[in-house]
């Protein structure tokens, strides 16, 4: 006998769709890096050198310096088009969201310098109303803080290393509203199931740099953030048919994966051209398991008690950056990036409709005077089409999806 199963699936607000590289990363927190499609750890200079490689900051000028920087983020609507039945066609809300970020670097200190940074290195904002969507994800906010105090050493004219603290606060919203399991034989049997949860963290991590200038033209860096296991803690209201079954203590512990990074760049000149690759190591995750602070009721542990498989895989980008003086007051900047994403298929659904992405990207600075100056970038991140076939859940195709940034900010030396 024929069936379809519609699976109740448990989710976390860490696994939906990513603002802009892959999973719920965003790797873009500043003018510079917006600008350079995140190409930017050999050639990272300034005050936000002290997130995108710490090493650095042993290089730049003899003061203070500060960046502060605000990225508006338009996530375009996500379409799916069911093979089966247009009853299952279903459009992702458009979202609009902002990004705050502060950088501060010192000057140095026998050698030593210190930096902070504030950023916001991932997150989500998914919302779909389409039915057949809302089953499995109605709405998913996430919002990902980082605070990350450094500090760097010059060990010789030629190279530096640093590192630092991840101190990263997590909350978010996870909404499902109608989920069922249905199973079409003498008679559909309908169970609406919905989930209302809010949770926060505060985890620590670490990461590390370092820097070597063979000559005054070439720059070689790596750095590397840790993995932080984020460990969101809230409460879950869990509800059948409309009646509430339970409310209490819940929790799910998903990574903010490790990243490696290893880039190159050159000077030209009035040009700077940089090549980075970088690895985030996204098979940390391995499985979605809520735990829950009572026993939830016999009726919902399937749809959320029971452990779902994710299995991503690590993913590779590859970065490239263009910078430019035109002249003493205006700097001009570009980049390109390729960037896989980490969802394998036969685990895919609409609380992640991921795809491998093409970025492009371009912006300025302006030297206002020696001490001040700001600046603006733009990114364009288009995914590719995505055909998903598994476990009779989807059958069919998300287009469309598509993410525009927009960073403005100053900078100012003392």
């Amino acid at each position: 006998m024929k069936h379809i199963i519609i699976k109740t699936v448990a989710i976390s607000v860490l696994t939906s769709s990513l603002l802009v590289a892959s999973g719920y990363r965003l790797p873009e927190s500043s003018i510079n890096s917006t600008a350079l499609s995140a190409a930017y750890v050999a050639n990272a200079h300034g005050a936000d050198a002290a997130y995108y490689n710490p090493a650095n900051m042993a290089f730049n000028s003899n003061n203070h310096a500060f960046e502060g920087a605000l990225t508006y983020i338009n996530l375009s609507e996500i379409t799916y088009k069911d093979n089966r039945s247009p009853l299952f066609n279903a459009s992702s809300k458009e979202e609009k969201l902002f990004a705050p970020s502060f950088f501060l670097t010192s000057k140095d200190y026998d050698g030593i310098r210190y930096g902070f940074s504030l950023t916001v290195p991932g997150g989500l904002s998914k919302r779909w109303d389409s039915p057949f969507a809302k089953l499995f994800a109605e709405e998913f906010t996430l919002e990902i803080v980082e605070l990350n105090p450094v500090a760097s050493y010059k060990v010789n004219n030629n190279f530096a290393i640093g590192g630092g603290l991840r101190l990263v606060h997590t909350s978010g919203i996870v909404k499902s509203d109608g989920m069922a399991i249905t199973t079409a034989s003498a008679g559909a049997v309908n169970k609406p199931a919905a989930r209302d949860m809010e949770a926060d963290s505060i985890q620590f991590g670490y990461n590390v740099a370092a820097t070597y200038k063979p000559d005054s033209a070439l720059t070689i860096a790596a750095t590397y953030r840790s993995n932080v296991d984020l460990d969101v803690e809230g409460n879950a209201k869990l509800y059948l048919s409309g009646t509430k079954l339970y409310d209490g203590g819940a929790s799910v512990d998903v990574p903010l994966p490790a990243v490696a990074s290893l880039a190159l760049s050159y000077d030209f000149g009035a040009t700077v051209l940089e090549l980075e690759y970088d690895k985030t190591f996204w098979s940390e995750y391995k499985a979605l398991d809520f735990q829950f602070e009572d026993t939830v009721p016999l009726a919902l542990q399937a749809a959320f008690d029971a452990p779902k498989p994710r299995e991503w895989e690590d993913t590779n980008a590859i970065r490239v950056g263009l910078t430019h003086q035109m002249n003493e007051k205006l700097t001009l900047m570009g980049g390109f990036a390729i960037d896989e994403n980490p969802a394998p298929t036969r685990n895919l659904g609409f609380e992640l409709p991921d795809s491998d992405a093409t970025l492009y990207s371009g912006g300025f600075r302006y030297q206002y005077s020696d001490a001040l100056s700001f600046g603006a970038s733009l990114l364009y991140d288009t995914k590719d089409d995505r055909k998903v076939v598994n476990d009779d859940e989807l059958n069919g195709e998300f287009t469309d999806a598509s993410a525009l940034l927009v960073t403005t900010g100053i900078a100012y030396k003392f």
